[in-house]
Formats: structure tokens, sequence, C-alpha cells
């Protein structure tokens, strides 16, 4: 009488035909993906290297618009002073430095008037906001974690922003 089911020597041989398959599905990658110091290794690095600059640069760039609302408006400067540090330690963590102030005039948003300056602000948190966690999607995982962290954080400062442009005075 012939047994049915599943036997121990079908079962070793499956798994064996199950373990061949997954060695050789391994070996037939294709070659764009290169061991350590490769093409695609440098191509990763050069992709962070300009996400982590464009971060830096729209960091400076907000870091300069508190500095010149809060030079045009000095009622809002009790208010910006702690987001705009914190916008300067995101700078310092995505590697960037701040620019000396330059003397300049504030820009037309800024002499406005407070709540104006103060919403334009938010909205310029909220838009580099929305570009960070756009980037999340081709970044490195250290990367994308410390995009991922300012993000929010911007995203915070834009709430933030936008009630004390509320409260402000007109």
């Amino acid at each position: 009488m012939r047994r049915t089911g599943t036997t121990r020597r079908s079962a070793l041989t499956a798994t064996g035909a199950f373990a061949l398959g997954a060695v050789l599905t391994g070996c037939g990658e294709p070659e764009t993906r290169t061991g350590p110091g490769g093409t695609d290794a440098r191509a990763a690095s050069l992709r962070t290297g300009a996400l982590r600059a464009a971060a830096a640069r729209d960091s400076a760039s907000l870091l300069s618009r508190y500095e010149q609302v809060a030079a045009a408006h000095p009622v809002t400067e009790p208010g910006l002073a702690p987001l705009g540090a914190t916008v300067r330690e995101h700078l310092a963590a995505l590697g960037g430095r701040a620019k000396a102030p330059s003397g300049s005039p504030a820009p037309p948003a800024a002499a406005a008037g407070a709540r104006a300056a103060l919403s334009g602000l938010a909205a310029e948190e909220r838009r580099v906001a929305d570009a960070r966690a756009a980037a999340l999607l081709s970044a490195e995982p250290e990367l994308a974690r410390l995009l991922a962290s300012i993000a929010a954080a911007g995203a915070a400062h834009a709430y933030l922003l936008t009630e004390l442009a509320k409260e402000t005075p007109a």
C-alpha cells in the first residue's frame, strides 16, 4: 500500500529546492548594486550631500528671514527669538553656517506690518517643512530621520508663528 501525504523525503526535497531557488535568485541581481566604494555608493553619497546642502540652504534662508522680521518689527522679537535659535540649531545639525547679518534692508513682507510679516514667515516655514518631508523619500536613513525631525519642528513653528501673528498688535 502506497503512503499518501507529505513524507520526510519530499519535505527535505522541497526545502532544498526552495533554498536553491533563493540562492539563484540572489545571484541573478542586476549589476546596479555594487559593493562598498562602488558607483552606487558614490551616487548615494552625492545625493545625500546634495539633499543635506539644500536643507542647509533652506535653513540659512529661513534664519535670515527670522532675523529680518525681528529687526523690522521689534515687537515680534521675544516670540521669534526661541524659534530662530531652533532654526540655528537645525542649520548646525545640517552642517551649514549662518551668514553674518548683511545690514541689507528687510524684505517687503517684513516691511508690510508685524502680522503680515509673521504670516509670511509661517508660510515660509510651512513650505520648507513640506519640501523636507518630500525629500524623505530619496534620503538615506540617517538623513531621513534628521529631515523628518526638522520638518516636524518646522510645522510646529508654522503653527506657533500663525498664533503669534494673531496675538500681535496691528
